[in-house]
């Protein structure tokens, strides 16, 4: 099984400037996994991206790499709450 949690780590940690922040996290759901991705207040627009890029671009990578053992992968962005 490919590990979605450093793939999703790795990109995010390209992106941001507080790397210490990062979070991610990964939970079964029947056929499909859930990554959850947290990072700082303050780097939370450049994870976005303008229009949602960097988050699509970061869910087509994640979610090709799942296709390529056959599981459906999905990321989600949490805010600190």
């Amino acid at each position: 099984m490919t590990d979605y949690v450093d793939l999703t780590h790795f990109i995010a940690e390209r992106i941001v400037s507080n790397k210490e922040a990062i979070e991610v996290q990964s939970q079964p759901r029947g056929r499909s996994t859930i990554v959850r991705l947290h990072v700082a207040d303050e780097d939370m627009g450049k994870i976005i991206g303008k229009n949602g890029r960097n988050v699509e671009a970061i869910r087509a990578v994640v979610r090709a790499a799942g296709l390529r053992h056959h599981e459906r992968v999905q990321v989600e962005l949490k805010d600190r709450a």
